[in-house]
């Protein structure tokens, strides 16, 4: 699958002003308990996305809004992720985005470090850009 990726990716770069709807993470959970934790972001300047997903384990837990912010440079991202308003349990990414037709899908894995559990993690991301 990742020489499928490295054969499929175009390098267009992030725009200031472009939206990106996706979701949070598809890794470490089996195929039948997928769930959706759809992200929303926001290109602020031509490096730097600032957005929120949200996410609710079943029907009688709450809903978790948590916030997060990548800055890029050539494709490559850095990012930092809070749950909720607190910065305990910090969570810190460093990735590539991968982007396909005509940059408005992308596939972004990641390396995630959460500073709460002590663990670090490869996570699966994918979504829209438009």
């Amino acid at each position: 699958m990742f020489c499928m990726l490295a054969i499929c990716y175009t390098s267009n770069g992030q725009a200031k002003g472009d939206w990106y709807v996706g979701t949070g993470d598809i890794t470490n959970v089996a195929w039948t308990d997928w769930a959706v934790s759809p992200t929303v972001g926001y290109g602020f300047t031509e490096n730097l996305v600032i957005g929120c997903s949200v996410a609710q384990a079943d029907s009688s837990a709450d809903l978790d809004l948590d916030f997060n912010a990548r800055y890029f440079w050539n494709e490559y991202f850095a990012g930092v992720e809070t749950d909720g308003f607190s910065t305990e349990g910090l969570k810190l990414s460093v990735g590539k985005m991968f982007a396909f037709h005509n940059n408005s899908i992308y596939v972004d894995p990641k390396l995630v470090y959460d500073s709460g559990l002590k663990t670090t993690n490869l996570r699966l991301g994918f979504g829209l850009r438009f």
